[in-house]
């Protein structure tokens, strides 16, 4: 009896230690994940583009373009296109073999281009305000509470752009930012709607409510979407696929808006979310 209760301790002692090595190795996954996303961030900012749509819609946005390095033998009509635009702005074009893209990108995405950009800066909320002001329409903002996915975060940046909003904002803490693999995703969309980083998401909401917004947070246990007034100044505020949006910022809201569910699965991925939630809003300005 005595050794058979040495032997479960064993056990469980043993099983403690693998509960203890696996936790310190999800840490340093995290940590590195973390890492990682920081310097993909970085490369955009700093003025490194991939992709053909990317590239394109960066000669269309006005920026500048330095170098532009383009796979040898590749002549399709996006790449036409880029090369044309090249021609145009002025920019140095260097053909190179796959090889040498290959090792230059960091997306493992390049589509056969990478541009050498001026450094891109994020916008400001006074940017997105003024851009309203300037169409002659009540503010439209996005803000993101956790969005972690790059592609998520590129994708919701292109409808935002898409249904006519005037600014995306997202938190500078324990979420993605401009990584090239989240300007891939917007297919350009970056050069055309202001993205702000903010320290603070519930802050942000409480300044942006005295400039004359209202906040609607996407959620399902909310009240059905087409039965709320989504009309005048607003903030549409879109959560991670996994925890939604957090409590904190869900409490500084003024309502919560779910998606009507007719099918068995219980919830949907953030950018298809956020895309039906933006055009509802679409829908009822166009019809207000």
């Amino acid at each position: 009896m005595v050794e058979k209760d040495k032997k479960t301790k064993r056990r469980e002692y043993d099983r403690a230690g693998q509960e203890r090595r696996q936790t310190r190795r999800e840490v340093r996954d995290r940590k590195t994940e973390e890492q990682d996303l920081e310097k993909a961030e970085e490369s955009f900012l700093s003025g490194r583009l991939e992709g053909r749509n990317a590239v394109i819609e960066a000669f269309r946005s006005g920026r500048t373009v330095e170098r532009v390095y383009v796979q040898e033998g590749l002549t399709d009509g996006p790449i036409s296109t880029i090369l044309r635009e090249a021609a145009k702005a002025g920019t140095e074009i260097s053909r190179v073999s796959r090889e040498q893209l290959d090792a230059m990108s960091e997306t493992g995405r390049h589509q056969g281009v990478i541009a050498r950009a001026a450094a891109f800066s994020y916008g400001s909320i006074e940017d997105m305000l003024a851009l309203a002001k300037e169409r002659g329409e009540d503010p439209f903002l996005v803000l993101l509470d956790g969005i972690e996915d790059p592609h998520n975060l590129g994708a919701i940046i292109r409808t935002a752009c898409f249904a006519g909003a005037h600014g995306v904002i997202i938190p500078k803490h324990r979420a993605v930012g401009l990584t090239p693999a989240a300007v891939r995703a917007s297919a350009g969309a970056v050069h055309h709607v202001p993205v702000a980083k903010v320290a603070n998401i519930g802050k942000t909401i409480e300044e942006l409510r005295e400039a004359g917004l209202w906040f609607v947070c996407a959620d399902m246990d909310g009240e059905p979407m087409y039965k709320l007034s989504l009309t005048g100044p607003i903030g549409v505020v879109v959560g991670s696929e996994g925890d939604g949006v957090g409590r904190l910022v869900r409490e500084k809201c003024d309502f919560t808006a779910a998606i009507p569910r007719r099918g068995p699965l219980d919830s949907l991925n953030a950018s298809v979310a956020a895309g039906v939630m933006l055009y509802e809003i679409v829908r009822q300005r166009i019809n207000s």
